[in-house]
């Protein structure tokens, strides 16, 4: 979830997961709520209906009339159930449309007092039920206890609570989404800033552009500028470095032009040949610093894809020339799926600092292997067959000036050289002894996340 855009939609999904949540809780419960309430003055008012049809009879018995204002009283199982009771809780009278039915109406009430209970047939039918207990007057005067009681099926209700429910999800559901794509469109318009500010950094990479854009939002102006700032300081401390670099250049330029034409004036032997290419690795080393710190000065601070295998065998058949006394076998093995993504000098200067160390250090093998590191990248593995590296001082020796063998030929500074520019890159090197018995130097560099 590396996107800031992907991180405010989930943030924003979430609040108004829990916001219409709690909406759609509260909606239910209101309505439920509601419904119950109609449901329960609807059976007040059967009730009163009952109360007013009861009449007395010539025995002086209450008893209610066959023809009810309800006729959902006289039709079987039609939901709607009626019985009056006496004081014993015997049945007086029962509705049409109990036959057959068991239905517990619950408790007796005290007289004078609406008693609501939510019942359940054997069949497990939901019911409300209303209980009224009266004393009703009899001709002579004397007061006879009687229960009116009244029950609704829940059936109807509950399928339209259900059908409700159904409404509400599918309504917040259209509404929150139709809210989320609003929203993606409102941060698409308000990050549109900071997407322009990741092509322009990228163009500055590629070398098509300077500087960033000014005149961006407030919250942006200020990064843009300090950006633009230290864009402009790194191209500054660059130029005065390539200066520095460029003078001492030009004073090691005649030097070795001094010596190059002293032995083109002594006759050929083995010592100038040995010379002369040292000679000229002295000059690509110069011209290297010269480009290098040339590159750090121009417009483009990106990087591009290196030929790891092509660049390699340069440099193999370079020092098969060099070497050509104890003409090693150095044998190269590149899996066409790892990459180095950087400047070509670099690449030189770190695996030519391994390959001549290996190759100056070797009996007769030297091992040459790339492969992707995990998440892509190149990890460059050089092994030979010499007197390898002990792990205690392995260390040291990417230290600069530090060397095992100080009658051996060199400044001591190739491995930390190595060293150095794995990490600029975000790299690591390791020293572990191959199979051949000698050193096994490592450099892994990862993918630069451009993103």
């Amino acid at each position: 979830m590396s996107s800031l855009s992907a991180r405010l939609l989930l943030a924003v999904s979430l609040l108004l997961l829990v916001f219409f949540g709690a909406t759609i809780g509260v909606l239910d419960v209101a309505f439920r709520d509601a419904g119950e309430q109609a449901q329960e003055d609807i059976l007040d008012g059967q009730l009163m209906a009952l109360l007013a049809a009861a009449e007395l009879n010539d025995a002086g018995e209450l008893f209610m009339p066959l023809d009810l204002p309800e006729p959902r009283f006289g039709s079987i199982g039609s939901g709607l159930y009626a019985m009056l009771s006496d004081s014993g809780r015997e049945p007086v009278w029962e509705s049409r449309s109990l036959l057959g039915l068991d239905v517990p109406f619950g408790a007796v009430p005290a007289p004078g007092v609406r008693l609501f209970s939510n019942i359940k047939l054997v069949d497990g039918t939901p019911l409300m039920a209303l209980s009224l207990s009266v004393e009703w007057e009899l001709a002579n005067g004397d007061l006879r206890p009687y229960t009116f009681s009244v029950a609704e099926s829940l059936d109807s209700f509950n399928a339209q609570l259900a059908r409700f429910r159904r409404q509400l999800f599918g309504w917040f559901a259209a509404v929150a989404l139709f809210m989320l794509l609003s929203i993606s469109f409102v941060m698409r318009v308000i990050l549109k800033p900071l997407r322009q500010i990741e092509e322009e950094i990228g163009e500055i990479e590629e070398g098509k552009r300077a500087a960033l854009t000014e005149g961006l939002p407030t919250e942006l102006d200020r990064v843009a500028r300090n950006m633009n700032m230290l864009i402009g300081s790194e191209r500054g401390r660059s130029e005065r470095y390539r200066d520095t670099l460029d003078n001492l250049a030009h004073s090691l330029k005649t030097p070795l032009a001094a010596i190059r034409a002293v032995l083109s004036e002594q006759p050929a032997n083995s010592l100038a040949d040995k010379i002369e290419p040292q000679i000229e690795r002295m000059n690509d080393i110069v011209r290297y610093q010269l480009r290098k710190s040339a590159s750090l000065v121009t417009d483009s601070l990106g990087v591009s894809q290196v030929a790891i295998e092509e660049q390699l065998l340069r440099l193999t058949d370079g020092l098969k020339k060099v070497y050509k006394d104890k003409n090693p076998v150095i044998t190269l093995s590149v899996d066409q799926r790892a990459e180095f993504r950087g400047d070509t000098g670099d690449f030189l200067e770190l695996s030519g600092n391994l390959l001549d160390n290996a190759c100056k250090w070797c009996k007769s093998v030297v091992d040459i292997k790339v492969s992707p590191c995990d998440g892509g990248g190149m990890r460059l593995t050089v092994s030979d067959d010499g007197p390898g590296i002990p792990q205690e001082v392995a260390g040291l020796l990417l230290e600069r000036g530090m060397r095992l063998d100080e009658s051996a030929p060199g400044h001591g500074i190739g491995l930390a050289v190595v060293k150095e520019i794995a990490a600029s890159y975000g790299g690591a090197l390791t020293i572990r002894q191959s199979t051949h018995g000698g050193a096994k130097i490592s450099v892994s560099i990862p993918t630069k996340n451009e993103n």
